[in-house]
C-alpha cells in the first residue's frame, strides 16, 4: 500500500497555534515558490487537485495539513522567496516557516523541494540552516527532472549530494518528476523509514498474473508408455 496514496485534507491554518494537537507524526513539505511542491504532493497522494497548485507563486499563505492513513500528517508549509510578495507578507511567512520548523514537537521530517534546474538557492540553504540544527532528516526532491536530459540529471544529482556532503546521512537527495512520475517510490521508502513504515513497491499487473498462472498450474503430463514424468 503506497504511503501518500488516500491522503485527506485535514485543516489550513495561518498560525502555527491553529494546528491539530501533536499527537503524530509530521512530515513537513517546503520549497520555494514555483517549485513544484503542490505539484509533488498531489502526484504522491495519487490526487490531482489535493494541494492545490496555483499559477500565481507565492499565492499560498497558509499551512495546510493532509492526514495519511497511517496516522501521520503530510504538511504543506507556504512557498517561500517569490520576490513579488510584499516585504511584510514575506517576513511574515519566514517568521511562519521558522518557528514551525523549529518548535513543532512532532515534525520528523523535512521533504526540501526544489527546481533541479535552480536548487540550493540562498532561501533554500537558509531553510536547510532551519532545519538542519534540530537534528532531524531532510529529503530533498529535484523536481521538474523531466527537462533535464538524462546526463544533466547525472550531474544536478551528484552536484548536489556534494553540496550537502558535510549533513551526512541526515539530508539525503533524489530526482523526482511529477509529470512522468518518476521517484515516487524512492520518497516512500525514505518518509516510510521515518514513519518507521516499510512501504512495499506495488505488485505490478504482470506479476500478480505469473502468481495466478503459477497457482493454477496443470499437473505434468506423464508419459503414456512409461507412466513417468518426461
Amino acid at each position: 500500500m503506497s504511503l501518500f496514496r488516500h491522503a485527506t485534507f485535514e485543516i489550513s491554518v495561518a498560525q502555527p497555534s491553529g494546528l491539530p494537537p501533536p499527537d503524530g507524526a509530521e512530515i513537513a513539505f517546503a520549497g520555494r515558490s514555483n517549485s513544484g511542491k503542490s505539484s509533488a504532493i498531489n502526484t504522491l497522494a495519487g490526487h490531482t487537485r489535493l494541494a492545490y497548485v496555483s499559477r500565481t507563486p507565492g499565492r499560498t499563505q497558509l499551512i495546510n495539513v493532509f492526514r495519511l492513513r497511517s496516522g501521520a500528517a503530510m504538511v504543506d508549509l507556504p512557498g517561500y522567496g517569490y520576490a513579488q510578495v510584499p516585504i511584510a507578507i514575506r517576513k511574515q511567512w519566514q517568521g511562519l516557516l521558522e518557528h514551525y520548523l523549529t518548535y513543532r514537537s512532532n515534525l520528523t521530517g523535512l521533504v526540501l523541494i526544489m527546481d533541479s534546474r535552480r536548487p540550493l538557492t540562498e532561501l533554500d540553504w537558509q531553510m536547510i540552516g532551519w532545519f538542519g540544527a534540530t537534528g532531524r532528516p531532510i529529503h530533498c526532491l529535484l523536481t521538474k527532472s523531466d527537462k533535464l536530459t538524462k546526463q544533466e540529471q547525472t550531474k544536478t544529482l551528484r552536484q548536489t549530494r556534494e553540496a550537502l556532503a558535510e549533513y551526512g546521512d541526515r539530508v539525503t537527495v533524489q530526482l523526482f518528476s511529477s509529470l512522468k512520475k518518476t521517484g515516487m517510490e524512492e520518497v516512500e521508502i525514505v518518509v516510510g523509514r521515518w514513519l518507521g513504515i516499510d512501504p512495499k513497491p506495488p505488485t505490478t499487473e504482470k506479476s500478480e498474473k505469473s502468481e495466478k498462472a503459477e497457482k493454477i498450474k496443470p499437473p505434468a503430463k506423464r508419459d503414456k508408455a512409461e507412466g513417468r514424468t518426461p
